[in-house]
């Protein structure tokens, strides 16, 4: 057994602070080599549309206006995707 002296200041540093900044340490450092493993995935055609502003659809009135319009949004996607499989 081994003794331990000091206030309790002293060992809550000691202890419980130091086990926090120890898992901390090696949490960051298994999520950055998780990240750095992984390979970028390509965006799906709905993504890509999304991110072009000028196919961008808003409310133009009402309590949602500024917002997008997504059910118009997703018509006028699914009508390009028609045409363009023609």
């Amino acid at each position: 057994m081994v003794k331990v002296e000091g206030t309790l200041e002293e060992l809550r540093e000691l202890f419980v602070e130091g086990a926090k900044k120890e898992a901390r340490k090696v949490a960051r450092k298994a999520g950055a080599e998780v990240v750095k493993s992984g390979v970028k995935r390509t965006k799906s055609a709905w993504q890509r549309y999304m991110a072009n502003k000028k196919k961008q659809i808003k409310f133009k009135s009402g309590k949602r206006k500024g917002q997008l319009d997504l059910k118009r949004m997703g018509a006028a996607f699914r009508r390009e995707q028609k045409r363009s499989r023609r």
